[in-house]
């Protein structure tokens, strides 16, 4: 099983990325997929879930409005569309999928159980 995360990169305050995960060896299509990052010294934070058929989505306060989660199912791909970014956005950033669910949104990082590689996000003032 091999989640593949791209879309990182550098961009200016303001800005818009698109991040995308690719998941291989098992379908994922009933499960809560999620995005997370860590910046440097800090702890790896919760940024997006959704649901397994992309109706219900969690966002925190910090990226409410500017980030948007999608999953295509048949394609087996999760997305994270950020736009509006900030300096305070820089991280990497990473896919998550969680099988102890198909509808809650976990917000813990030990409450999921496949990880991407991560993609780094640098976004300057």
């Amino acid at each position: 099983v091999q989640l593949q995360a791209s879309g990182g990169g550098s961009v200016q305050a303001g800005g818009s990325l698109r991040l995308s995960c690719a998941a291989s060896g098992r379908t994922f299509s009933n499960y809560v997929m999620a995005w997370f990052r860590q910046a440097p010294g800090k702890e790896r934070e919760s940024v997006a879930a959704v649901n397994w058929n992309g109706r219900s989505t969690y966002y925190p306060d910090s990226v409410k409005g500017r980030f948007t989660i999608s999953r295509d199912n048949a394609k087996n791909t999760v997305y994270l569309q950020m736009n509006s970014l900030k300096p305070e956005d820089t991280a990497v950033y990473y896919c998550a999928v969680s099988l102890s669910s198909a509808s809650y949104l976990y917000t813990r990082t030990n409450q999921y159980d496949y990880w991407g590689q991560g993609t780094l996000v640098t976004v300057s003032s």
